[in-house]
Protein backbone atom coordinates (compact mmCIF):
# COMPACT_ATOMS: atom_id res chain seq x y z
CA UNK A 1 0.00 0.00 0.00
CA UNK A 2 1.38 3.29 -1.27
CA UNK A 3 0.48 6.93 -0.60
CA UNK A 4 0.67 9.46 -3.16
CA UNK A 5 -0.45 13.30 -3.90
CA UNK A 6 -3.25 13.49 -5.53
CA UNK A 7 -2.41 15.86 -8.96
CA UNK A 8 -6.07 15.81 -10.27
CA UNK A 9 -5.83 15.63 -14.46
CA UNK A 10 -6.37 18.86 -16.09
CA UNK A 11 -9.00 17.61 -18.43
CA UNK A 12 -11.41 16.11 -15.79
CA UNK A 13 -14.79 16.56 -14.93
CA UNK A 14 -17.97 15.83 -13.09
CA UNK A 15 -17.30 14.29 -9.48
CA UNK A 16 -13.44 14.33 -9.43
CA UNK A 17 -13.49 18.22 -10.44
CA UNK A 18 -15.87 19.29 -7.89
CA UNK A 19 -13.33 17.83 -5.16
CA UNK A 20 -9.84 19.04 -6.46
CA UNK A 21 -10.42 22.51 -4.16
CA UNK A 22 -11.04 20.20 -0.82
CA UNK A 23 -8.19 17.44 -1.77
CA UNK A 24 -5.57 18.82 -4.29
CA UNK A 25 -2.93 17.78 -2.00
CA UNK A 26 -4.37 14.89 0.06
CA UNK A 27 -2.85 11.75 -0.40
CA UNK A 28 -4.16 8.68 -2.43
CA UNK A 29 -3.49 5.12 -1.41
CA UNK A 30 -1.94 3.05 -4.35
CA UNK A 31 -3.10 -0.38 -4.34
CA UNK A 32 -2.23 -2.92 -7.01
CA UNK A 33 -5.25 -5.90 -8.72
CA UNK A 34 -5.87 -8.32 -5.96
CA UNK A 35 -5.17 -6.36 -3.03
CA UNK A 36 -7.46 -6.92 -0.13
CA UNK A 37 -8.89 -2.58 0.89
CA UNK A 38 -9.09 -2.21 4.54
CA UNK A 39 -12.64 -1.51 5.22
CA UNK A 40 -12.19 1.41 8.32
CA UNK A 41 -15.52 2.71 10.70
CA UNK A 42 -16.31 5.99 10.39
CA UNK A 43 -14.53 6.41 6.81
CA UNK A 44 -15.33 6.14 2.92
CA UNK A 45 -13.20 5.02 0.30
CA UNK A 46 -13.86 6.77 -3.03
CA UNK A 47 -12.34 5.08 -6.24
CA UNK A 48 -10.26 7.28 -7.94
CA UNK A 49 -8.83 4.98 -10.62
CA UNK A 50 -8.96 1.39 -11.42
CA UNK A 51 -12.16 -0.84 -9.82
CA UNK A 52 -12.91 -2.50 -6.82
CA UNK A 53 -14.88 -5.91 -6.45
CA UNK A 54 -17.51 -6.06 -3.14
CA UNK A 55 -18.07 -9.49 -1.95
CA UNK A 56 -19.10 -11.38 1.18
CA UNK A 57 -20.06 -15.11 2.21
CA UNK A 58 -23.36 -16.42 2.10
CA UNK A 59 -24.82 -18.35 5.66
CA UNK A 60 -23.96 -21.44 3.42
CA UNK A 61 -20.61 -20.32 2.87
CA UNK A 62 -20.87 -19.68 -0.86
CA UNK A 63 -19.31 -16.97 -2.54
CA UNK A 64 -21.22 -13.51 -2.93
CA UNK A 65 -20.51 -10.37 -5.54
CA UNK A 66 -22.44 -7.64 -4.22
CA UNK A 67 -21.20 -4.63 -6.15
CA UNK A 68 -18.69 -3.48 -8.84
CA UNK A 69 -17.36 0.19 -7.57
CA UNK A 70 -15.40 1.92 -10.50
CA UNK A 71 -13.69 5.69 -10.50
CA UNK A 72 -15.79 8.50 -9.03
CA UNK A 73 -17.75 5.96 -6.83
CA UNK A 74 -17.44 5.68 -2.73
CA UNK A 75 -17.93 2.23 -0.83
CA UNK A 76 -17.52 1.27 2.92
CA UNK A 77 -18.43 -0.56 6.27
CA UNK A 78 -21.11 2.18 6.52
CA UNK A 79 -22.29 1.92 2.86
CA UNK A 80 -23.30 -1.76 3.27
CA UNK A 81 -24.96 -4.01 5.80
CA UNK A 82 -23.05 -7.15 5.31
CA UNK A 83 -21.15 -8.17 8.59
CA UNK A 84 -18.50 -10.02 6.28
CA UNK A 85 -18.10 -7.30 3.60
CA UNK A 86 -14.69 -7.50 1.75
CA UNK A 87 -13.25 -5.24 -1.07
CA UNK A 88 -10.16 -6.14 -3.68
CA UNK A 89 -8.72 -4.16 -6.10
CA UNK A 90 -9.69 -5.89 -9.62
CA UNK A 91 -6.91 -3.98 -11.10
CA UNK A 92 -4.50 -1.74 -10.17
CA UNK A 93 -6.18 1.40 -8.36
CA UNK A 94 -5.66 4.95 -6.53
CA UNK A 95 -7.99 5.69 -3.33
CA UNK A 96 -8.96 8.08 -1.40
CA UNK A 97 -9.83 7.23 2.16
CA UNK A 98 -12.51 10.22 3.54
CA UNK A 99 -13.37 10.81 7.08
CA UNK A 100 -17.37 10.73 7.98
CA UNK A 101 -16.98 13.98 10.13
CA UNK A 102 -15.68 16.05 7.15
CA UNK A 103 -19.16 15.06 5.09
CA UNK A 104 -21.40 17.30 7.79
CA UNK A 105 -18.59 19.70 7.32
CA UNK A 106 -18.37 20.46 3.38
CA UNK A 107 -21.77 20.16 2.03
CA UNK A 108 -20.16 20.26 -1.59
CA UNK A 109 -18.64 17.23 -1.17
CA UNK A 110 -21.95 15.33 0.46
CA UNK A 111 -23.70 16.41 -2.42
CA UNK A 112 -21.69 14.99 -4.92
CA UNK A 113 -21.19 11.73 -2.68
CA UNK A 114 -25.10 11.72 -2.83
CA UNK A 115 -25.48 12.13 -6.36
CA UNK A 116 -22.68 9.30 -6.87
CA UNK A 117 -24.75 7.25 -4.53
CA UNK A 118 -27.91 7.87 -6.58
CA UNK A 119 -26.22 5.97 -9.57
CA UNK A 120 -24.97 2.87 -7.67
CA UNK A 121 -28.72 2.75 -6.26
CA UNK A 122 -29.38 2.17 -10.18
CA UNK A 123 -27.40 -0.12 -10.75
CA UNK A 124 -28.76 -2.32 -7.79
CA UNK A 125 -32.13 -2.14 -9.35
CA UNK A 126 -31.26 -2.93 -12.34
CA UNK A 127 -28.98 -6.00 -11.34
CA UNK A 128 -32.08 -7.23 -8.78
CA UNK A 129 -34.33 -6.76 -11.68
CA UNK A 130 -31.80 -9.15 -13.65
CA UNK A 131 -32.24 -11.90 -10.83
CA UNK A 132 -36.70 -11.88 -11.90
CA UNK A 133 -35.03 -13.36 -15.36
CA UNK A 134 -36.00 -16.78 -15.69
CA UNK A 135 -33.16 -17.51 -18.31
CA UNK A 136 -29.61 -17.78 -17.12
CA UNK A 137 -28.20 -16.82 -20.62
CA UNK A 138 -30.89 -13.63 -20.43
CA UNK A 139 -28.69 -12.86 -17.00
CA UNK A 140 -25.45 -13.35 -17.90
CA UNK A 141 -26.50 -11.00 -21.13
CA UNK A 142 -28.14 -8.23 -19.11
CA UNK A 143 -25.24 -8.19 -16.54
CA UNK A 144 -22.40 -7.97 -19.13
CA UNK A 145 -24.36 -5.07 -20.71
CA UNK A 146 -24.95 -3.50 -17.24
CA UNK A 147 -21.31 -3.52 -16.56
CA UNK A 148 -20.18 -2.83 -19.76
CA UNK A 149 -22.08 0.40 -20.20
CA UNK A 150 -21.16 1.77 -17.18
CA UNK A 151 -17.62 1.10 -16.78
CA UNK A 152 -16.79 -0.21 -20.58
CA UNK A 153 -13.90 1.16 -23.13
CA UNK A 154 -14.58 1.63 -26.39
CA UNK A 155 -13.15 -0.56 -28.91
CA UNK A 156 -12.96 -1.90 -32.34
CA UNK A 157 -15.21 -4.37 -31.54
CA UNK A 158 -17.91 -3.09 -29.33
CA UNK A 159 -17.08 -2.14 -25.16
CA UNK A 160 -14.11 -3.21 -23.68
CA UNK A 161 -14.42 -4.04 -19.73
CA UNK A 162 -11.08 -2.95 -17.91
CA UNK A 163 -11.13 -5.98 -15.61
CA UNK A 164 -10.95 -9.37 -15.29
CA UNK A 165 -14.33 -11.20 -13.42
CA UNK A 166 -14.10 -15.00 -13.10
CA UNK A 167 -16.71 -17.34 -13.77
CA UNK A 168 -17.70 -17.92 -10.68
CA UNK A 169 -17.98 -14.27 -9.93
CA UNK A 170 -20.57 -13.87 -11.94
CA UNK A 171 -22.11 -17.35 -10.87
CA UNK A 172 -22.14 -15.64 -7.42
CA UNK A 173 -23.86 -12.34 -8.68
CA UNK A 174 -26.53 -13.97 -10.90
CA UNK A 175 -27.80 -17.23 -8.55
CA UNK A 176 -26.54 -19.87 -10.89
CA UNK A 177 -23.79 -22.12 -11.09
CA UNK A 178 -19.75 -21.77 -12.38
CA UNK A 179 -20.29 -24.54 -15.10
CA UNK A 180 -23.70 -22.42 -16.21
CA UNK A 181 -21.63 -19.52 -16.40
CA UNK A 182 -18.81 -21.31 -18.54
CA UNK A 183 -21.23 -23.01 -20.65
CA UNK A 184 -23.20 -19.73 -22.05
CA UNK A 185 -20.18 -17.56 -21.93
CA UNK A 186 -19.09 -20.54 -24.63
CA UNK A 187 -21.98 -19.54 -26.70
CA UNK A 188 -21.96 -16.32 -26.80
CA UNK A 189 -18.58 -16.57 -28.21
CA UNK A 190 -19.69 -18.94 -31.05
CA UNK A 191 -22.44 -16.33 -31.26
CA UNK A 192 -19.68 -14.00 -31.32
CA UNK A 193 -22.10 -11.39 -29.25
CA UNK A 194 -19.03 -11.97 -26.64
CA UNK A 195 -15.41 -11.67 -28.09
CA UNK A 196 -11.98 -11.00 -25.92
CA UNK A 197 -8.83 -9.44 -26.55
CA UNK A 198 -5.14 -10.59 -25.67
CA UNK A 199 -5.13 -9.25 -21.99
CA UNK A 200 -8.36 -11.67 -21.48
CA UNK A 201 -10.54 -9.15 -20.85
CA UNK A 202 -14.31 -9.57 -22.31
CA UNK A 203 -15.39 -7.36 -25.33
CA UNK A 204 -19.35 -7.15 -25.41
CA UNK A 205 -19.29 -7.00 -29.27
CA UNK A 206 -22.89 -6.00 -29.61
CA UNK A 207 -22.49 -2.67 -28.15
CA UNK A 208 -22.46 0.35 -30.42
CA UNK A 209 -19.13 2.20 -29.48
CA UNK A 210 -18.71 5.32 -27.64
CA UNK A 211 -17.95 8.58 -28.40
Amino acid sequence: MVATAWRPSSGGEGFRDRLELSFQRRGLVNLPAGSSVPLLRQHLWLVVRGMVKLSAVSEQGDPLLLALVGPDEPFGESLSSQELLEATTLVDSDLLCLPLSELSERTELALTLVQSLSQRCRQSEALVALLGLRLVEERIRGFLELIANDYGHPCDQGLRLPFRLTHQDLASALNTTRVTVTRIIGQLREEGWLTGDGQRHLVISHLPRRC
